[in-house]
């Protein structure tokens, strides 16, 4: 597919990914599949509080405002993470910042769970980011390195990690979280911590980079316009990606089975659209065409969550999943491909600036409700929403991607000095769009 079209699906067309041959996703050393594995536990502490928010905030006497800062502090501080994971794992090595990150999560998600007050609670998910961030940013150069099949299978196995995560923490948080509020932070800590004794196993120290990554590296990197583009719609999507995963459960006000029921489904949706049906819907209708118009969908399908009476708005939480997802995998491509700039340095600077989205949104809903109405949340939503999709149509031209990354992409063999470079044992770690 040419470039004008803004790129086409990940996986090669005509082939097999999910297949068990030596270049299919299922056929992986074993520090891959420890390292995806890991991966999916650290997914699933993103959406593993949702089903319990209402269950915190009445154990803790809290408002609604003020358990979102569960959420808030989290991703404030994956946001600033992000401008030092590179310059961590550029000087210490991937499998060590793995193991930092692991370490990291095990502690404050332990922590977490013998909170006394929101405070505390708060303050630990703050650590829990910055392990996390050091963990997820880290595992797909990991993964990249060692997988078999290419750096394509990779990320579609990466991309399968993130799906299932996301699907199975709100589940996770359901089932532990019907007991105590306190178990599923603990039932983290205990997963991550045999993640940590996998990954000590089974996995060698891949190659450190070349040259060493500087803490300004991302900034700089966002002098890019097309990265700058994408970077900032992406802030406008992440906004309303996290007003449907922080505020809805507020507004469903169901018991932590039902709603855990109802994000696992979301979760679902995600996995299968950001994996299965987004590369097809690229390959067709290009990515940036797939993107606005997902875009569009996802703020109309809040707006409806928002008007709607509660059978409604469960159907349109479930439904957010599918525009997310394709929304998630199309990023992703674009932070990682966009730029001249080596992968793990671009992705970098991207994520700093939508992180800030995320910390934002969940503390912004409910006070944005206090202030109005509950309907109001979800319209800010449907709008922000709303202007990622004008400004992926105003910079299309600095949006499309490279027509070499386009060829390799949809199956093609990328040039000396096309695609190579961008790889993690050459440049570093590669941090993750997702």
């Amino acid at each position: 597919m040419s470039s004008s079209t803004g790129g086409p699906a990940t996986a090669a067309a005509g082939t097999d990914p999910f297949g068990a041959g030596a270049g299919g996703i299922l056929r992986q050393p074993r520090a891959v599949w420890a390292t995806a594995g890991a991966s999916v536990v650290a997914f699933m502490g993103i959406g593993l509080v949702d089903p319990i928010l209402p269950s915190i905030a009445k154990g803790l006497r809290a408002t609604p405002s003020q358990v979102s800062l569960l959420f808030t502090s989290y991703f404030l501080i994956t946001a600033v993470a992000m401008l030092v994971t590179g310059f961590v794992s550029s000087r210490i090595g991937g499998r060590a910042t793995l193991l930092l990150g692991l370490a990291l999560v095990v502690v404050f998600a332990g922590l977490a769970g013998t909170s006394d007050s929101v405070a505390q609670l708060v303050g630990f998910r703050a650590g829990w980011g910055l392990g996390n961030a050091l963990f997820v940013s880290t595992a797909l150069a990991v993964i990249v390195g060692a997988a078999a099949g290419g750096s394509a299978a990779a990320i579609l196995l990466y991309e399968s990690a993130l799906g299932l995560g996301m699907a199975c923490g709100p589940l996770l948080g359901a089932l532990l979280g019907d007991a105590s509020w306190r178990y599923p932070f603990f039932g983290t800590a205990f997963l991550m911590a045999v993640g940590f004794l996998c990954i000590t196993a089974f996995l060698k120290e891949q190659p450190k980079p070349a040259r060493k990554t500087s803490l300004l590296d991302p900034i700089r990197a966002l002098g890019h316009g097309g990265l700058a583009s994408a970077a900032v719609s992406a802030f406008f999507y992440n906004y309303t990606f996290f007003t449907v995963l922080a505020f809805t459960p507020f507004v469903l006000n169901m018991t932590p089975y039902k709603s855990g029921a109802v994000f696992f489904a979301w979760g679902v949706l995600l996995a299968v659209f950001s994996v299965v049906v987004a590369p097809r819907m690229q390959e067709r209708f290009g990515s940036l065409k797939v993107l606005g118009g997902s875009l569009v969908l996802l703020a109309a399908d809040v707006l409806v969550l928002g008007y709607g009476d509660h059978t409604t708005a469960v159907v349109c939480t479930i439904l957010s999943g599918a525009f997310i997802g394709v929304n998630n995998t199309v990023y992703t491509e674009l932070a990682l491909g966009v730029s001249d700039a080596p992968r793990p340095v671009a992705s970098a600077g991207y994520n700093f600036v939508r992180w800030f989205a995320a910390a934002a949104a969940p503390y912004l809903a409910p006070k944005i409700e206090e202030w109005s109405d509950i309907r109001m949340p979800f319209v800010v939503g449907a709008a922000t929403a709303v202007v990622g999709a004008v400004v992926v149509a105003v910079r299309r031209k600095a949006l499309t991607l490279p027509q070499a990354l386009d060829s390799a992409r949809a199956g093609g063999t990328p040039t000396a000095g096309e695609l190579q470079p961008r790889h993690a044992t050459e440049d570093g770690v590669t941090i993750s769009a997702n």
